[in-house]
């Protein structure tokens, strides 16, 4: 009997643990889920809409391509850097920086057909959804993996910027094949490491601001696979 009341305690804590990650596991999925949604809708209103509007304003200003390309890279370094201050702040870029890729993606669009559009987004929803399930349950480490696919992140990256010279299409069609590999293994590591971020320092941080940077990072790559899927089925159609 007094070995079962002596259990009760940390009983409760692993329940209360249990909880606390749960809650935050919404938090944070229903953050990326809204910046995917406001991306989408981004995209849609810019490609039907107010489609005359947004061309006669990147045909009169053709530099703001760039800075719309560039001003997601600074907010996400502003997300990261202010996250655990201001977790309203943070959000509220969050959706700025998703608004902006809406517009990346309307110009990006315009070169797929809709049939293109909607089987890399589908494809791209289930891919993600299967590896943020298995990122988060796992057991396994998977930071030896996260680690290697960011380094071939980088590596790809650099040969990507080579082959805007060179102008290959069969180059680029294989670039994409590495990316979608590299961000399965990202999107299957960071679920894990903001899970595990949660149970080492959940109750030391900002839950909301963590549940922000978590977001950020499986948004970036929910894009970046949707992106690279895109280029296979558009050059798979073309071929």
């Amino acid at each position: 009997m007094n070995n079962l009341f002596s259990q009760e305690p940390q009983r409760r804590e692993v329940n209360a643990d249990a909880v606390g990650l749960n809650r935050f596991l919404t938090r944070m999925y229903g953050n990326m889920a809204l910046a995917v949604l406001v991306s989408a809708l981004t995209a849609y209103l810019s490609m039907t809409t107010f489609k005359v509007v947004v061309v006669n304003f990147f045909a009169a200003h053709a530099g703001m391509v760039w800075l719309m390309l560039l001003l997601p890279i600074a907010l996400t370094f502003g997300i990261s850097a202010s996250a655990q201050r201001n977790p309203v702040g943070s959000f509220i870029m969050l959706m700025v920086t998703a608004v902006i890729y809406g517009f990346v993606f309307s110009l990006i669009a315009g070169a797929y057909t809709g049939a293109n559009i909607a089987a890399a987004f589908l494809s791209s929803a289930a891919i993600f959804v299967y590896l943020a399930i298995y990122g988060t349950v796992t057991k396994r480490d998977l930071s030896r993996a996260g680690s290697q696919a960011s380094a071939a992140l980088i590596a790809l990256i650099i040969a990507w910027i080579i082959n805007m010279f060179l102008q290959s299409p069969a180059i680029t069609y294989i670039f994409s094949f590495i990316a979608v590999i590299i961000f399965v293994v990202l999107t299957a590591w960071d679920a894990q490491k903001m899970k595990n971020l949660y149970l080492q320092y959940g109750n030391q941080t900002s839950v909301s601001g963590l549940a922000v940077v978590g977001a950020l990072q499986l948004y970036l790559d929910f894009i970046n696979l949707f992106i690279q899927l895109l280029q296979i089925f558009g050059m798979s159609n073309r071929d």
